[in-house]
């Protein structure tokens, strides 16, 4: 393993530093963790993604994924699988409780699935075969790309010039990884963040986003209609609802073979007998986060689907009985103060800094130009302050528009109008996006 010299953080890397090979450890396998390895890899550096699941591959949530300009510029940069990622929308659409269409605007936006993009990653990263995609051959100018599973982080001190990762496994054994930097990728509950900032808590937001997919095929003409080439959204008080259509099975993108994947945000108070319903599996076990497919208890997802039927516009409504494998996500919020520690020797990424609420459709995005934007830094081609400015920034103001939107979105009667303007100005592209003084003063 690599012991060359971690970066000193008071200097930028173009001043000399920026040839030498280093090796990063990156915790966690998931998305985040990914984007940052492929683009550390593809200077020549080289990385090991430590994964805490025991299996070797994560398996899919079934979620959708807007995939927007950052997501989009990290496959550009470091994608070499010839085929699509993702199902075009050219308009979004907002219906009334009968159905109707009472708003529209004119609009590309693109949509993957979680799935694909892992796979896709993974093919990049460290040559996983799966029917999603061929994998490219290797780039001899890459650095070594190592992925181990079954890696549960423990602690990690200093140890010369770089740092040791201290982990176990499900089976008892434990062991320690050696590197220059420690990247902590392991999202929104991350080990990482918790033994730097202990202080620092992920809180439920009081509702739920309940979400499942539907094949396009076996959804009725007008439900087609509403979410073929549509991203369709209704709001009424304490419910927000939004659909579109995803890459299918192994990531097919053939009409009639995608899915129309579903958000349905509705509320859940923190104590309340509804939430511990929703969150308790079919196998009696309260989940503290996420109730994965298949697991939902019938008794409680039969009593959403007649909430369902009552609340939403038919179209909704159809696709959220149809589901077959639903899951519950509870919506949390979690902030952390600083994305560098020790020097520089650790730094954390996507959810693990930032833990955004779905509403902002940004967490991969997140993960995509923190990504990028580290390994620009580490190439020289940013500043350290630049890197810092722009990363926390979007961590910070994200962060605080998610919460706005959710607490107007669940908890306050507004007219739809609002919640028009509040989605537009989501969808303003990060670049245009201006960051005042608090989301930037470190």
């Amino acid at each position: 393993m690599s012991m060359t010299m971690a970066i000193p953080t008071t200097q930028s890397p173009a001043e000399g530093q920026g040839s030498k090979k280093l090796h990063f450890v990156i915790v966690g396998g998931s998305l985040g963790g990914l984007a940052t390895g492929l683009a550390l890899k593809a200077l020549g550096h080289d990385t090991t993604i430590l994964e805490r699941n025991p299996a070797p591959l994560l398996q899919d949530q079934g979620a959708g994924i807007v995939a927007g300009g950052d997501t989009l510029e990290l496959f550009k940069r470091y994608n070499r699988c010839d085929r699509p990622i993702a199902v075009g929308s050219a308009r979004r659409q907002y219906l009334d409780k009968a159905g109707n269409i009472v708003h529209r605007e004119e609009m590309v936006q693109n949509m993957t699935s979680w799935d694909l993009t892992y796979y896709l990653m993974r093919a990049n990263y460290d040559g996983v075969e799966s029917p999603y995609c061929k994998v490219p051959s290797p780039d001899p100018s890459h650095g070594n790309a190592t992925h181990e599973h079954d890696r549960q982080v423990t602690r990690f001190e200093e140890e010369g010039s770089g740092i040791r990762v201290h982990w176990t496994t499900s089976t008892g054994a434990s062991g320690s990884t050696y590197g220059d930097i420690l990247i902590g990728a392991d999202g929104p509950s991350s080990t990482i963040r918790k033994i730097l900032e202990p202080s620092v808590e992920r809180k439920y937001a009081g509702y739920c986003a309940l979400r499942g997919t539907l094949i396009e095929s076996e959804a009725s003409a007008s439900a087609r209609e509403a979410f073929t080439n549509r991203f369709t959204f209704f709001h009424c008080p304490g419910v927000q609802i939004l659909a579109y259509l995803i890459p299918g099975k192994d990531g097919t993108v053939e009409p009639g073979e995608r899915l129309v994947n579903f958000v349905y945000y509705t509320n859940f108070p923190a104590g309340s007998a509804e939430l511990e319903e929703i969150m308790t599996d079919r196998e009696g076990r309260r989940r503290q986060i996420t109730v994965p497919p298949g697991a939902i208890s019938e008794a409680a997802w039969e009593k959403q689907r007649v909430l369902a039927r009552e609340r939403l516009p038919p179209q909704f409504a159809e696709i959220v009985c149809g589901t077959t494998k639903p899951f519950v996500q509870a919506v949390t919020d979690v902030l952390t103060p600083n994305n560098e520690y020790l020097g520089g020797k650790v730094v954390l990424i996507g959810d693990a800094l930032a833990g955004f609420r779905p509403h902002t459709v940004a967490s991969t995005s997140q993960a995509a130009f923190d990504a990028m934007l580290y390994a620009d830094y580490i190439a020289g081609r940013v500043t350290r302050e630049e890197w810092k400015r722009q990363t926390v920034g979007f961590a910070r103001y994200i962060h605080k528009r998610g919460v706005d939107m959710g607490v107007r979105s669940q908890h306050q009667d507004l007219p739809l109008q609002e919640h028009i303007e509040d989605r537009n100005r989501a969808s303003v592209p990060r670049e245009q996006e201006v960051y005042p003084e608090w989301a930037t003063v470190m």
